[in-house]
C-alpha cells in the first residue's frame, strides 16, 4: 500500500483529528482536576477564616457590592471582583467577629487577596494572605509575621491603615513600599465593607 497523498484535504482532516483528540483530552483532564482544586480552595478559605477570627461555632455569609471611588480607581474594575464576601462569626449566638475576603489590584505584581478578621468593635483581630504575585524576597514578605502582625489590634478609624511614608501607622516592608501600600489598600477595602 502506498503513502497517502499530501493534499490539502488530507492535511486538514489530520489536523482536525489531532485537535479533536487534544481538546477531548484537555476537557477530561479539566473535569478530573476541577473538583479537587475547588475542594482545596474551600479548605484554604475555611482555614483562613479560622485563623483570622476568635473561636466560633457558626458563620453567616454576606456579599457586599463594591463601588468605585473614582473614574480612575481600578481596584474595583474586574468582573470577577465586583463584591466582597463577609463571614459573620458567632459563638453560642453571640457575634464574635467578621472575616472579610478582600483584595486589591494595586500590588507590584498584580492582585493581592487577603482574609481580614475584625472584632465587633471594629478592631483588626488578625489577617492572612490568600494569594499574591509579589516579588519573592521583597513584597512576598507580607506573608511573614513581622509584617502582618502589626495590624493586630489596630482600630482603622483611629489609626489610618497607611504606610508611615503616607502618614499612617504601618511600617512598610523594606524595598517593597508598593506591596505594603497595596496590603493597606486591601485592608481599607475590608474595613469599608464592615462599616457599611
Amino acid at each position: 500500500m502506498g503513502k497517502a497523498k499530501s493534499t490539502f484535504i488530507n492535511m486538514f482532516l489530520t489536523l482536525l483529528v489531532v485537535c479533536v483528540l487534544a481538546g477531548a483530552a484537555l476537557a477530561a483532564l479539566h473535569r478530573a482536576t476541577d473538583e479537587p482544586i475547588q475542594e482545596t480552595r474551600l479548605t484554604q478559605q475555611q482555614e483562613a477564616i479560622e485563623k483570622v477570627l476568635p473561636p466560633f461555632d457558626s458563620l453567616q455569609t454576606e456579599k457586599k457590592a463594591l463601588e468605585a471611588q473614582s473614574s480612575t480607581d481600578i481596584y474595583h474594575k474586574t468582573a470577577a471582583a465586583d463584591s466582597l464576601t463577609l463571614y459573620h462569626a458567632f459563638l453560642k449566638g453571640i457575634a464574635v467577629g467578621t472575616a472579610v475576603e478582600s483584595f486589591t489590584n494595586k500590588g507590584f505584581g498584580g492582585t493581592i487577596k487577603l482574609m481580614v478578621g475584625f472584632l465587633p468593635d471594629g478592631k483588626v483581630y488578625k489577617t492572612a494572605v490568600l494569594s499574591h504575585t509579589e516579588t519573592p524576597g521583597l513584597g512576598s514578605k507580607m506573608t511573614e509575621p513581622s509584617f502582618y502582625t502589626q495590624f493586630e489590634g489596630m482600630q482603622p478609624e483611629q489609626f489610618p491603615l497607611q504606610v508611615q511614608k503616607d502618614g499612617g501607622e504601618v511600617q512598610a516592608i523594606t524595598a517593597a513600599t508598593i506591596s505594603s501600600r497595596a496590603y493597606c489598600d486591601a485592608m481599607n477595602t475590608a474595613f469599608d465593607a464592615i462599616k457599611k
